[in-house]
């Protein structure tokens, strides 16, 4: 029996059982040293596993929340036309395929073929780096000008840096030697 073939029968039990009972299941097993702790849900007609942390692995959230900030509905609403000029509902094309897996199999035939390898294309540009502030407050603008609304947009202040004080040098300490009594040797 083909390999595929030995599991077929387990997984078809696991994905009906699953899909009757509408429950999800967990699963703990061993890989790379560790043990891990997975949720197996279906998601169509294929059985899904997550990936779930372990109480150890979580981070209190109160250690990497962001101290309290007051938003004004304008600024929110600024960032949700930005969301929505930037969103897609398609995600398929050039963009969204593995290039690198493709590009590492072409060399790895190459390679197995005694065969040079194949040409490196240049990028047609660089990757574009988005200013994150500078595109909200873009789209602030075009928001209020579309209302006929000032559009003036202020800066935001920079941040305060304090200068950096020079290290103190710490005085050499004076250390004497001190002998060790010498002990009689022993014959």
């Amino acid at each position: 029996m083909p390999d595929g073939q030995v599991a077929a029968k387990p997984y078809t039990l696991l994905r009906q059982a699953l899909a009757r009972s509408s429950k999800v299941a967990i699963a703990k097993y061993a890989w790379s040293g560790r043990e891990r702790l997975d949720l197996l849900r279906l998601r169509e007609d294929a059985i899904v596993l997550h990936a779930m942390r372990w109480p150890d692995e979580v981070r209190d959230p109160a250690a990497v929340d962001p101290p309290n900030e007051t938003l004004s509905q304008e600024e929110l609403d600024g960032a949700l036309a930005l969301v929505g000029r930037m969103s897609r509902d398609d995600l398929e094309g050039p963009e969204f395929a593995d290039t690198y897996t493709d590009a590492l199999a072409k060399i790895i035939e190459s390679k197995r073929g005694d065969k040079p390898l194949p040409d490196v294309p240049e990028p047609e540009q660089p990757g574009k780096v988005l200013d994150l502030m500078a595109a909200l407050n873009e789209s602030v603008q075009q928001a209020k000008a579309s209302r006929g609304e000032d559009a003036d947009v202020h800066e935001m202040p920079k941040r305060r840096t304090a200068k950096k004080q020079p290290a103190k040098k710490t005085a050499a300490k004076k250390t004497t030697k001190k002998t060790a009594a010498r002990r009689p040797r022993s014959a």
